[in-house]
């Protein structure tokens, strides 16, 4: 079963951008892939949500979504708050499972951080990782502040026996101030894990075509792309 949990060391750190760049990269080199989004929080019924902008980002992917709440807050609150069914960490498992077993890569993405609660009884990502029994990788913001939240982020998976797949920086400024540039190569060493990409501020704004084409170029070779990191680096090193 090959499953790729995705989380963010917070909101709006590039998480949807960088599940279409993984899922681009991954149905450029004919692989079937599925989206899974247990809990879609802050969209009406009538709206698209993360998988649907995975979907027309990267082409063409299975999705699906466990629940969605309309209140932009964390799942278990929006779900309390609506009068609805909050998603449990084992119903994320199961339906990661059913996905893979006709598919070649499943990737479920998170909302907001890793413990953040699906339900009051504090079930989270990690929880449905640990049943998986799945990789995780990390979505990272590129400046001032990053390497705390990944670092704990990064000590939280190891510390519950999760495998930290690496990190991808999700949205990479240019011109990079020089908290940036130094957190390129100081991010990989708090997280204790490689950097395996970075995509560049504004990815989720291209066409879909030109996205499809340029994903791979962002993300390295252990998620399906060329991008290489010491390259990278050194451009923006000094």
């Amino acid at each position: 079963m090959s499953v790729l949990v995705i989380t963010g060391t917070g909101t709006e750190v590039g998480k949807t951008v960088t599940t279409a760049a993984v899922a681009a990269a991954a149905l450029a080199a004919g692989r079937s892939v599925a989206v899974l989004k247990p809990a879609q929080t802050g969209v009406r019924p009538d709206e698209r949500g993360d998988a649907d902008e995975v979907a027309r980002l990267a082409g063409a992917v299975t999705t699906r979504e466990l629940a969605r709440y309309p209140e932009p807050l964390a799942p278990a609150t929006a779900a309390r708050r609506a009068g609805m069914r909050a998603v449990r960490p084992h119903e994320v498992a199961e339906a990661a499972a059913e996905l893979a077993a006709g598919h070649d890569l499943v990737l479920v993405e998170g909302a907001g951080g890793l413990l953040v609660r699906f339900d009051d009884e504090g079930g989270t990502l990690a929880d449905a990782a640990r049943l998986l029994a799945a990789p995780v990788l990390v979505v990272s913001a590129a400046g001032l502040g990053t390497l705390n939240s990944t670092e704990l982020t990064a000590r939280e998976l190891r510390q519950r026996g999760l495998e930290l797949a690496g990190v991808v920086i999700g949205s990479w400024p240019v011109p990079a101030d020089l908290a940036s540039r130094c957190n390129l190569a100081d991010l990989p060493v708090v997280a204790g894990s490689p950097l395996l990409g970075a995509l560049p501020a504004g990815a989720g704004t291209h066409p879909p075509a030109g996205f499809r084409a340029a994903a791979p170029g962002w993300l390295a070779p252990r998620l399906g792309g060329t991008w290489d990191a010491g390259a990278f680096t050194s451009e923006f090193a000094s």
